[in-house]
């Protein structure tokens, strides 16, 4: 009767009970919690999101030393229960009743995961029947693989690690199958209280819970007597660590967590996305260097400031020491803002010509040499306990200081938009914001080849002659008349054009725009991918008055490098979710000049009339060869002014503002300096038909960067140190000349035709449709006013 009426309460009670627990196939879907994470597109990461760290592992991929040891840890007979040991629980009850005292005992593997899934953390008895009910239904369902998969998978090991795959690279930096039977007993003793037996904060209780469970396992025998005593005399060595981002390209990090989380909301921390970027990690490594070794040039250039700070007077004494105390000088330097490769030191003694320092790891000693470009000397001397930065210069430590002026270098594939390098700032962890991205500034002359583009589609080629000569414009809306100037203030006269780009003639470029008017400068620009509404509506804008970030500039140039073609920059790849399905892969529109070239050909005379240059007003809308088909990026310029004013940007290189990139040693390289007033913002704009690079150096707060910090003495440098090993390997590739151009000899002062063995004649490739008008213009009157020439005062 006692026997029926319990049967009877229990069934009611697995009724009521099990109405209200979910159903176990919503196990198979259990979201792990992983982190985003974002690698290169050669398979290095480069970040990761989320407030967990996991690593999850299928069954088969689990070390078989992992499973022995939980197993001996928490539940030695999981392969033979139902879910439930009934005898753990009646040992736990007989604890209950003899000492009044709840007992741990008797929760399995299979019930523990079905507390931590799906209950409550509270501990009553309900909840205990719960999870047994649930253990049932649990096993009824999977397999006992599948159970203890997902519980290795999950389960909370401390250090934010969940699952075995985190925790054995949270704490020992290796893969599980590189486990030692020791450090496989510390993470199995620690789901019984990750936080009180944590090694890190508990190395004592951590030792003294992994040898009860190599006790366990020597007494199961799944480990000899010979491996239990190794494993007991082993010491708990932890290289407790981060995942290890293996390339530093934090801003392009930062700009796919932000891609991901407008994707997939806050389920991207948490979805266990893996983002592939476009970024190449070799290139990227480059770039980081580049940037860095510029800025760092740039400040010596410029002098000392001064001590960061200084240490307060309770750390002095500490500055005698070979090695600073965790909790004194080391905890006070590593307060400090982190900058990449700056590292901070306090002064112990500057005497005999020695600067000696304590940093972190110990004390440096500096030679004369080493901070010969700060000027100390005993009137300008720093005092024990300043602070400063030293950086490593191969074997040797040299003075630096944290730099106030920033900088920005961006690099592009032209064929198809894929960013392959990107570096926001001196250092993100320093200053996240992203001057690539978000640095709208004066571009300076690095906007005029898209301004002679222009010209040479509304008729101009690079043999016209405009004038270099003072000129003077009153404006209603200036307090003063405006008088451009060049850099340098000389004036050189009469120029062709190609001369005025190689050189950089300001004057040149504001009459060029005047003769082709403004509007129809902007409205033909705006092609290149350049706002119109950041390009002034005055002669200012020839001078590069516009304000672009480098990403706008590098996607313009794009179209330069590649025969006409406007690109969409891009920089995932492809996601996957956390089981490596596919979920995003890019699609970039690729600039193709063969399939142009086959559309144009195929399309007969009407495909040919598209084409054909035109000049005056309508010129800037005038329609150029569409590749047809997905895929394909639109042709914006017609290929033969592009190629024209590529051959000028070749000169620049040989000759001209950039004459310093032939050190390269390349003939594929064409670029443009830029430089703002008063040298507040530097610029190099370079490209090879394979990579554009875009830099860029400045303060955040727009001010001088100094006398002479032109952009090819701050700026090019940079470029030519990432491009120097970027291009390593490639061959040189140029884009082709257009058979519609045809060579001519022309008169370098005037411009004009002239037969070929003319001495002193120089060769120019112009439109073969504007061969007559270029014959006509060479037989009218002796001598042709240039442009411009009328402004002459």
């Amino acid at each position: 009767m006692g026997a029926g009426l319990l049967a009877g309460v229990f069934f009611a009670a697995q009724w009521h009970y099990g109405r209200q627990l979910p159903p176990v196939a919503a196990i198979r879907d259990i979201q792990m919690q992983v982190p985003l994470r974002v690698y290169t597109r050669d398979g290095k990461l480069i970040g990761e999101f989320g407030a967990e760290r996991r690593a999850p592992m299928r069954y088969e991929q689990i070390p078989q030393r992992i499973i022995d040891a939980f197993l001996a840890a928490e539940d030695d007979r999981f392969f033979e229960h139902p879910g439930f040991d009934w005898k753990g629980l009646v040992r736990a009850g007989f604890v209950l009743m003899t000492t009044g005292q709840k007992s741990q005992g008797g929760s399995t593997i299979t019930m523990q995961l079905a507390r931590n899934v799906f209950l409550s953390p509270e501990r009553s008895y309900v909840r205990k029947f719960k999870e047994i009910l649930l253990a049932i239904k649990l096993e009824h369902e999977l397999s006992k693989q599948e159970i203890l998969e997902t519980y290795l998978n999950k389960i909370f090991l401390g250090q934010r690690a969940y699952g075995v795959g985190a925790a054995s690279l949270v704490y020992f930096g290796v893969e599980p199958d590189e486990l030692s039977w020791a450090q496989a007993a510390l993470l199995a003793g620690l789901p019984k209280a990750p936080s009180r037996d944590n090694p890190v904060s508990a190395p004592d209780r951590a030792k003294e819970r992994r040898n009860y469970v190599l006790r366990r396992l020597r007494d199961l025998n799944k480990i000899s007597e010979l491996d239990y005593q190794a494993g007991i005399a082993e010491p708990v060595t932890l290289k407790f660590s981060l995942p290890l981002v293996e390339v530093d390209a934090h801003y392009v990090a930062e700009m796919a967590r932000a891609e991901a989380v407008g994707r997939y909301g806050e389920a991207a921390y948490t979805g266990g996305y893996r983002v592939t970027t476009t970024i190449d990690s070799a290139r990227q490594s480059v770039a980081n260097r580049a940037l860095r070794s510029a800025l760092i040039a740039y400040d010596e250039r410029h002098g000392w400031r001064g001590a960061e700070t200084h240490l307060p007077e309770r750390l002095l004494a500490e500055t005698t020491l070979q090695k600073p105390s965790t909790l004194g000088l080391g905890a006070f330097l590593d307060s400090l803002p982190s900058a990449a490769g700056l590292v901070p030191a306090a002064v112990v003694s500057f005497d005999a010509g020695k600067l000696r320092l304590l940093s972190r790891s110990g004390l440096i000693e500096l030679d004369p040499e080493d901070y010969k470009w700060a000027g100390l000397s005993p009137k300008k001397t720093v005092q024990r306990g300043d602070v400063l930065r030293v950086r490593r210069d191969g074997e040797r430590w040299k003075l630096a200081e944290l730099p106030e002026a920033q900088g920005a270098l961006v690099a592009l594939d032209p064929r198809d938009g894929s960013l392959v390098a990107l570096v926001g700032g001196y250092d993100f962890l320093l200053n996240k914001y992203n001057r690539v991205l978000q640095a709208h500034r004066q571009v300076g002359s690095g906007f005029k080849p898209f301004l002679y583009t222009s010209a040479f589609q509304f008729g101009f080629t690079p043999a016209s002659v405009v004038l270099d000569a003072p000129v003077v414009f009153d404006d209603a809306n200036l307090e003063s008349a405006w008088r451009p100037e060049n850099y340098g203030g000389d004036f050189k006269g009469p120029m062709r054009l190609r001369e005025a780009l190689v050189l950089s003639r300001n004057l040149v470029s504001v009459r060029l725009l005047q003769a082709v008017g403004v509007d129809y400068a902007r409205d033909f620009i705006s092609r290149f991918g350049l706002p119109k509404d950041r390009m002034p509506r005055d002669l200012s804008m020839a001078l590069g008055s516009g304000t672009f970030t480098p990403m706008e500039m590098a996607r313009a140039y794009c179209a330069l490098a590649n025969s006409g073609f406007l690109i969409d920059p891009y920089f995932i790849d492809e996601i996957s979710d956390s089981r490596g399905k596919q979920v995003f892969k890019a699609k970039p529109k690729i600039a193709c000049p063969e399939c142009a070239q086959m559309i144009v050909d195929s399309s007969g005379a009407a495909g040919k009339a598209a084409v054909a240059p035109a000049s005056g007003a309508s010129a800037a809308n005038a329609p150029v060869a569409q590749p047809s088909g997905e895929g394909l990026a639109p042709r914006v310029v017609d290929a033969r002014y592009v190629w024209m004013v590529d051959d000028i940007l070749r000169e620049v290189v040989t000759r001209g503002t950039a004459a310093q990139a032939k050190a390269l040693g390349r003939g594929d390289i064409r670029g443009k300096t830029g430089t703002t007033n008063d040298e507040t913002d530097a610029w190099f704009n370079g490209f090879t038909s394979q990579l554009v690079a875009i830099t860029w150096v400045g303060f955040d707060q727009p001010q001088p960067l100094g006398r002479g910090e032109v952009g090819g003495k701050a700026s090019l440098p940079m470029w030519m140190d990432f491009m120097r090993a970027a291009l390593k390997g490639l061959p040189e590739t140029v884009i082709p000349k257009p058979d519609s151009l045809v060579p001519v000899a022309v008169d370098p002062r005037s411009g004009h035709l002239v037969p070929s063995d003319t001495p002193g004649a120089v060769v120019e490739n112009i439109p073969a449709d504007r061969l007559q008008q270029a014959q006509t213009e060479a037989l009218q009157a002796p001598r042709e006013k240039s442009v411009g020439e009328d402004d002459l005062f």
